[in-house]
């Protein structure tokens, strides 16, 4: 049972106001592209794209920094989607073929998406007037007429409906059924065969009366709504596909299941059509794969554009993902390394225009966006700035570096623009530019590293809304891997037909599992950079700007230093190309340190200023000069039952004896201090004394529980000898009155070794030190007694803050550290926080997370938040992330909790070990293998779509009587579920995300960001599940959730009072 004592009385309101001034949770935005999409619309009028998923988000692109985000209340996949020209209005179609409307809408002069009307089609029988029940249950295609005020709808009993666009209301007696089409066929086409399900419907651009039917049975009709009659028949006989009706409205394409398509004439006549113009089959005459879609664009020169997905032969190629392109004579093939989901072209749709002029193919697939530029020669691919695929090669670790300097960062722009150069002679930009951004220029430049499982690093662009792709570094080229004569072989046998031509960037397959990159780190101000991978190889890189041809330097380092007993039994080494390599401009290798055994790298650290780059495994850590290179120093860490870190990540090997072991030990561990736990005589007398101090106390006393006892852990558990941090300090480690380099390394087992470094001097005014060599002396050895993994080291100077980084202080770009008080050292570990006196290293105040919150650390990083009510006001503090994804912000170096919040689900273990933080109190964690979400704990830091769209309404009077209540949404802002109603809500009010310089800031609980949803795709994404769920946390939920029915059985309430006003 929790006991309680009292700790002191309530808590300072001056601090309280102070902490909402700089503390703040929102989830802004997500960066990357959508998990799982489903279906694709643009806007030609508008210029923006909308992508639908199939865990029901929305999301709409326009412009860099032009994002709108919504969700469907119901996890379904979006099927279809298509704008209303010009209004910013998006009609979806969902799986359970319920339509919905949403409305890009204004509020204090910024935008965002709201759901304005839902739809659920009647599923009564006979409702279709055909024959067989529930025919409208299924809504197969969707097309929108009369600029977007009527909607047609087809469906698998062969019907068509017509739908009022701005009440979604269908209109009774114009259904078109089966038997009035069939009515106009002649009878020997009838034979007794349904005409199946409608596959496609098709407006004419300039008579909205006509529309094209294609049913899937092959036969299309040209149905004249006025006069309720078909104008013309075309006797398909195959199964259909796809239809595309030509601007002009003489001509339409069939595409059809056995890999052709028809062209046929939609001339004045009025018999019915029994052969087309043109039938072929393009990869014929063998059998192929189904054509799924189909487009036609005719252009002034008099050469048309026929553009469909699919079609390969089936034998040979029928697990290619293609589009193909053909003009004229010139057929390209399109091959894309995921599937085709959909595909549209920016070409004039305006009435007035005589041909269609198409600009730009974009192609949606299932792992990335690829548009073309069709006025180049050779149709080159467009850059995107925004929706890059980050999940190319999976993800394996990622970096934020924060302030970057103008100079590198217009080096590393120069270095990505010369890796992907365009042809002089396009004109090609991005087309998808609706909107306008809104949001001010970042005031600083922010770079997001992430590393990848085939060996590159990309960096990006993360000062702002838009991920942009800014330079790709590659590792690959330096070892010699298994793969590249299996790819020569591959390119030679195949054939110049099809005429394949690949494109897109993603491709999930890694030629060696060892490429894989484990940790970076980057120094911002000498353009140097350590890359650490699967196989123990760490390379230290320098930015250049031209291309160069030359030798890297290989030195290994042995961190077992030559123990007996360990055999290692993981992979093998990479072997490094010989001879000088040519490299591109951009981050060029210069010395290669292999660690042995070559086990991945679990932590690197670089320190340019003194030349130094140290690297840890799970063996143990080394310090490597690469400015002489020579090691420095190799400390073995493993315990001498550790054989487990033998093994290595790739290894199947296991011991079972040794497993069972270990685990009977825990048991009989947990019996005999189960024993000692027994309850005493008195315990009863001391429950009751403890319920009525607990009834007594007032209100305004704070309560703090009795700590949870937690299990000393074992000296000889597996994977001990794993280092978990690096770190280098200038600090006092000897005596207090001598400072100087130290390195600071963290393990698995709660040990912690401190080095004092001899670095020679750089001479006045130099930047390289003198070639003399580094010599490290150990310094001190500290054991925690809880033996938790220690997850990071910092030390503090006089005055509690953290020390800058290399060059910070000598060139005046950071306040110079206290150097006259005594300094301290802040050690993470996964229970604790613990702050020691330095160079006593004596404990002198601490944090036992894990005692009081029953969580364990994940991520840690100290972090600057600004205040929102003054400019110069800003603290430091720890900020944390658990394992069950609750944030928690300590100040520093005091140690008190500041705030917490929940910010992923705990179930989310991919989530979780993905997060980063910033410098400045943002972070950003992956919620799928292609997307981070970002989030912000800082009132004053926050980067969030801020934009606006121009758009035109038809009827602005009667949009608002038929807006939907926006879904309650649950915000977990310090662990507190409550409703929060988004912008837009009953009172109209925008809702902002905060209160810039407010003197009384509105409580979380009634505020939301515009993009502050929670992912749609967060729920599907987790790659594993925790097993410690304990009683406290069933409790917590099943609290929080009856809350959450009260909450949302009263907005029920308040809704119907208001419908019943609105009755009345």
């Amino acid at each position: 049972m929790m006991k309680f004592r009292f700790r002191r009385q309530g808590a300072d309101p001056q601090r309280e106001k102070l902490k909402q001034e700089l503390f703040a949770f929102n989830k802004t935005v997500e960066h990357g592209f959508p998990n799982q999409p489903s279906a694709l619309a643009f806007d030609p009028e508008l210029r923006i794209m909308a992508i639908g998923t199939r865990s029901g988000a929305v999301k709409i692109y326009g412009a860099p920094g032009v994002e709108f985000t919504g969700l469907h209340r119901d996890t379904a996949t979006v099927t279809q989607m298509h704008f209303l020209p010009g209004q910013g209005r998006l009609l979806t179609l969902l799986d359970d073929s319920s339509l919905h409307l949403w409305e890009i809408v204004h509020h204090n002069g910024c935008a965002h998406l709201e759901e304005a009307l839902s739809f659920q089609p009647p599923s009564r029988p006979g409702f279709d007037c055909a024959s067989g029940p529930l025919s409208l249950a299924r809504v197969t295609v969707v097309l929108l007429l009369a600029a977007g005020d009527l909607a047609a709808l087809g469906t698998e009993g062969g019907s068509v409906f017509f739908l009022d666009v701005p009440t979604l209301t269908l209109l009774e007696g114009q259904t078109l059924a089966p038997d009035d089409v069939l009515r106009s066929v002649p009878d020997d086409y009838r034979c007794g065969k349904a005409l199946g399900p409608v596959e496609s419907l098709q407006g004419h651009l300039r008579d909205p009366t006509k529309i094209l039917i294609g049913y899937s049975r092959g036969l299309l009709v040209i149905w004249n709504r006025a006069a309720q009659c078909a104008d013309r028949i075309f006797l398909g006989n195959q199964q259909l596909e796809s239809l595309c009706w030509e601007r002009s409205g003489n001509t339409l394409v069939s595409s059809h299941s056995d890999g052709s398509y028809a062209v046929w004439s939609a001339g004045a006549g009025g018999s019915p059509v029994t052969q087309p113009t043109v039938a072929t089959t393009p990869y014929g005459p063998f059998p192929c794969k189904a054509i799924n879609k189909i487009l036609w664009r005719n252009c002034a020169s008099g050469d048309h554009f026929i553009i469909f997905s699919g079609g390969m032969p089936r034998a040979s190629y029928g697990d290619r993902h293609c589009v193909s392109v053909l003009r004229a004579e010139t057929l390209v093939t399109l091959d894309f390394t995921s599937r085709i989901i959909d595909f549209f072209t920016v070409h004039s749709t305006r009435p007035e225009d005589e041909f269609d002029e198409p600009q730009a193919l974009a192609v949606l697939l299932e792992e990335e966006l690829v548009v073309l530029d069709l006025q180049t020669p050779g149709w080159p691919a467009v850059p995107a700035p925004y929706l890059a695929p980050l999940h190319s090669s999976a993800i394996t670790c990622s970096a934020h570096v924060a302030n970057v300097p103008a100079k590198l960062w217009a080096r590393i722009v120069s270095a990505g623009e010369q890796q992907s150069p365009q042809p002089a002679s396009s004109a090609s930009s991005w087309p998808i530019t609706g909107g306008r951004n809104l949001a001010q220029e970042p005031s600083q430049r922010g770079l997001l590293l992430t590393g990848h499982e085939d060996g590159t690093v990309r960096f990006w662009d993360a000062s702002g809304v838009a991920l942009r792709p800014l330079y790709k570094l590659s590792t690959a080229g330096l070892f010699q891997t298994d793969c590249e004569h299996a790819d020569s072989l591959a390119q030679a046998a195949e054939d110049d037909w099809p005429p394949f031509r690949k494109v897109g960037c993603f491709d999930p397959y890694s030629d060696d599992p060892r490429l894989g990159v484990q940790k970076v780190a980057l120094c911002k101000y000498t353009a140097q950079m350590v890359v650490a991978g699967t196989a123990g190889q760490v390379l230290v890189l320098e930015l250049s700007d031209v291309p160069s041809e030359q030798v890297v330097s290989v030195a290994s380092v042995d961190l077992l230093q030559d123990r007996e007993g360990f055999t290692w039994k993981g992979h093998e080494r990479l072997s490094p190309r010989t001879g000088p390599l040519p490299w591109p401009a951009g981050f060029q290798p210069q010395v290669l340190v292999q660690c042995l055994p070559p086990a991945a790298v679990t932590a690197v650290t670089l320190h340019a200023e003194w030349s130094l780059v140290a690297f840890g495994t799970s063996h143990g850590f080394g310090l490597f000069d690469y400015q002489r290179k020579s090691p420095v120093l190799a400390r073995c860490t493993l315990h001498p039952n550790d054989s487990l870190a033998m093994e290595g990540p790739l290894s199947r090997v296991k011991s079972l004896k040794k497993s069972l072991r270990q685990s009977f030990r825990r048991i009989r561990k947990s019996r005999v201090s189960g024993k000692k736990r027994a309850a005493n005589a008195n315990s009863k007398l001391q429950e009751a004394n403890a319920q009525l101090a607990e009834q007594a106390c007032p209100h305004d006393v704070e309560m703090t529980p009795v700590q949870r006892r937690i299990e000393p852990r074992s000296a000889d558990d597996s994977l001990s000898g794993v280092v978990r941090c690096l770190y280098f300090a200038d600090t006092f480690l000897r005596d207090a009155a001598h400072h100087g380099p130290t390195m600071w390394a963290g393990t698995n087992s709660g040990s912690v070794f401190a080095y004092a470094l001899e670095v020679p001097a750089a001479a006045a005014g130099g930047e390289k030190r003198p070639e003399r060599a580094v010599e490290a002396v150990l310094g001190k050895e500290v054991q925690l007694m809880h033996r938790a993994p220690v997850v990071a080291i910092a030390v503090l100077d006089g005055r509690g803050r953290p020390l800058p980084e290399p060059y910070e202080a000598s060139r005046d770009l950071a306040q110079a550290p206290d150097m006259q008080g005594g300094h301290a050292v802040l050690i993470a570990s996964e229970e604790q926080f613990k702050v020691f006196t330095l160079p006593k290293v004596s404990a002198k105040t601490k944090f036992k997370l894990t005692a009081h919150e029953g969580c364990r650390v994940r991520k840690v990083a100290l972090a600057t938040f600004a205040s929102v009510a003054c400019e110069d006001y800003a603290e430091t503090c720890l900020a944390c992330l658990t394992n069950l994804g609750d944030v928690h912000v300590f100040s520093v170096p005091g140690l008190r909790p500041q705030v917490h919040y929940s910010c992923i689900r705990k179930e989310d273990i991919s989530g979780i070990a993905s997060c980063v933080f910033t410098r400045h109190g943002q972070g950003f964690y992956l919620i799928s293998p292609s997307e981070f979400e970002r989030f912000s704990l800082s009132a004053r830091n926050i980067t969030e779509p801020l934009c606006s769209l121009d758009i035109s309404w038809p009827r602005d009077t009667t949009r608002t009587s038929h807006r939907l209540r926006e879904s309650p949404k649950l915000s977990q802002a310090n662990g507190t579920p409550g409703v929060v109603l988004a912008p837009g809500s009953r009172d109209g009010s925008p809702g902002p995300a905060r209160s810039k310089g407010a003197d009384t800031p509105e409580p979380p609980e009634a505020t939301l960001s515009p993009m502050s949803i929670d992912s749609a795709t967060s729920a599907d994404t987790t790659l594993d599940t925790t097993g410690d769920v304990t009683v406290e946390d069933v409790k917590d939920f099943l609290g929080s959730s009856e809350e959450s029915e009260k909450n949302l059985r009263n907005l029920a309430e308040d809704e119907a009072r208001a419908c019943a006003i609105l009755i009345k």
